[in-house]
């Protein structure tokens, strides 16, 4: 095999930032890179980590073969402690096949035509997230789940153990808020996992319960200090982590934080960027979408067709930003998709679930991948069992079925409606109007709400896709659901728009395209390079409402509370 070109990884081929800028198809790529090994022990590991390989792959280390993964969006890991044992050089060869024409994978926005079209852009093949080496002792800490409980005012642990089992090793998991002690205990492992509630002293005040609580508006997280010893003392593994206590759900026709109705301001964030595609040039471009986000005053975004990096799910969590998470489609329905798309989804949910920004899970979108939902038992039932098998493992946050319409099972009903007349919005989703009514007349995008049978009454509705306004600044195609001429046009409708949404009435919240421009779709409030099309403090403005003077008082008080008990506490 001929290598004749060098490419810059993590960025997939078809970027720029590779150096490569593939614009063609092409089925399968070769990396080859060696390594220098690092020093390790006998009784040490040496793992190589993929964070998203697309879409299936093969490595191998010193021409043995280590590792296949399937799924473009996923981890992995590989040990190569065999091949690395006593070389000081290490070639490791990765083949990614990625068939650009197969629509029966999960692919999310990854274009099939030659050129990006209307709503789908260039494809991402091969290595596109961050590969790493780790050296771990012959006995650490694999896996961590944390699971918060408000009602028991608690927080649960899972944790598996790697290496051969023994029933003598100890596990002491610290917990603090800020300079705050909340537990320090001492777990003996008899196997291999362990899985304990840790209780939390309540206080009983509610003023330390608020600033104990995370919220977008106040990101209030536990330190995790794990260790993992002998009984003689000697630490065999120490791991820093953290987690926090929240609860998401739904009451009657409302969405709940922390027990209390919490309207969502929402925005539509497809996380590509302009010479990086899917993957952030750095990790500042990732903390720096979850600042802008929130200085646009919205308090969560829905990812769309695309499982994100876990270090934007990181800032998210520090800096308070609520999250959806979704599966990237697939768009045939085929016993193949199926599988395919059903054991990637759980690696998801097992990847993201610790993380407090989660607020939701949706594993469809718009029918796609089930594009005769209504008429074919079938596609209704796969619907239906990535519901209940989210929910299965994971029941503490809702789950949107299937998002924008066509509802089988769902715990609330999300509707995309690109309806430009804002008084004509405004009294589609009137508090006087009843959710039976809006099913009954309503067809935005010209589809059902809900399919015939299945429940909708009683839920919340959270208009999960709306606006959608183009104002392009290049030469380049644009597209969108509605054009402007001008900034100052762009500003008029956005406040339009989102005013008429905005107060609680029919809706428990909203989610407007979009964050920012994505290649020909130009309906962002930012452009790609995210430069705001119109100043930030008028997007907030119209996003959240203006604030009286009381209320600005009152989160000013209490941000100087949280501050002095978390302060800038960094769990990176």
């Amino acid at each position: 095999m001929a290598w004749d070109k060098t490419i810059r990884v993590p960025f997939a081929p078809e970027t720029p930032a590779s150096g490569i800028n593939l614009t063609g198809y092409v089925v399968r790529f070769w990396y080859r890179r060696t390594i220098d090994v690092p020093s390790f022990g006998d009784a040490e590991r040496l793992l190589l980590h993929f964070g998203a390989v697309d879409y299936e792959a093969s490595v191998w280390a010193g021409r043995r073969l280590v590792a296949r993964h399937e799924g473009g969006y996923t981890p992995f890991a590989c040990d190569v402690t065999r091949e690395a044992r006593g070389a000081s050089r290490l070639e490791v060869v990765v083949r990614a096949d990625d068939d650009p024409f197969d629509l029966a994978k999960p692919r999310g926005k990854q274009d099939w035509m030659p050129e990006p079209h209307v709503i789908w852009y260039p494809r991402t093949s091969g290595i596109w997230q961050t590969v790493w080496l780790e050296r771990v002792p012959e006995w650490s800490v694999d896996s961590l789940r944390w699971t918060p409980s408000l009602e028991s005012w608690a927080v649960s642990l899972e944790t598996r153990i790697a290496g051969v089992p023994r029933g003598d090793l100890r596990l002491r998991v610290r917990l603090r808020a800020g300079t705050e002690v909340l537990a320090d205990d001492t777990y003996t492992l008899v196997s291999g996992e362990l899985s304990r509630q840790i209780a939390l002293s309540d206080p009983g005040v509610d003023d330390f319960r608020n600033e104990l609580l995370w919220s977008p508006e106040f990101p209030a997280l536990i330190q995790a200090r794990l260790e993992l010893s002998e009984p003689n003392g000697r630490v065999l593994d120490l791991v820093h982590s953290y987690t926090a206590l929240r609860s998401i759900g739904v009451q009657g026709d409302r969405v709940v934080v922390n027990g209390r109705p919490y309207q969502l301001r929402m925005v539509l964030d497809q996380g590509y960027w302009q010479d990086t595609g899917m993957t952030a040039p750095d990790d500042a471009a990732l903390a720096r979408d979850v600042t802008l986000a929130k200085a646009m005053g919205f308090n969560g975004v829905r990812k769309h067709q695309k499982v994100e990096d876990p270090r934007y799910l990181y800032w998210a969590d520090r800096l308070g930003l609520l999250v959806w998470g979704e599966m990237p489609s697939a768009y045939r329905f085929t016993t193949r998709s199926v599988c395919r798309l059903a054991r990637e989804w759980l690696e998801v949910l097992s990847r993201d679930y610790s993380h407090p920004c989660i607020s939701a899970w949706v594993p469809f979108n718009e029918s796609w991948g089930v594009p005769n939902l209504p008429e074919i038992p079938a596609q209704r039932h796969f619907v239906q069992a990535l519901y209940h098998l989210t929910k299965t493992f994971d029941p503490t946050r809702p789950v949107v079925g299937n998002d924008g319409w066509e509802s089988v099972a769902t715990d609330l009903i999300g509707i995309h409606d690109y309806e430009q007349d804002a008084k004509r919005l405004e009294q589609r989703y009137e508090a006087d109007r009843t959710v039976a009514q809006l099913f009954a007349r309503e067809r935005p995008g010209g589809r059902i709400l809900a399919v015939e049978g299945h429940r909708h009454e009683g839920l919340p509705v959270v208009l999960s896709e709306f606006g959608g306004i183009a104002y392009g600044t290049s030469e380049r195609p644009s597209w969108g659901y509605a054009r402007v001429p001008s900034p100052e046009a762009l500003a008029a409708q956005y406040t339009a728009l989102v005013t008429a949404v905005r107060s609680f009435g029919l809706l428990a919240g909203f989610c407007y395209t979009q964050f920012a421009d994505t290649y020909q779709e130009t309906n962002g409030l930012l452009d790609m390079d995210r430069r705001p099309k119109i100043p930030l403090t008028d997007i907030a403005l119209a996003t959240r409402g203006p604030r009286t003077p009381y209320a600005q008082e009152m989160e000013a008080e209490r941000r100087a509370r949280f501050e002095r008990l978390h302060g800038n506490d960094d769990p990176a």
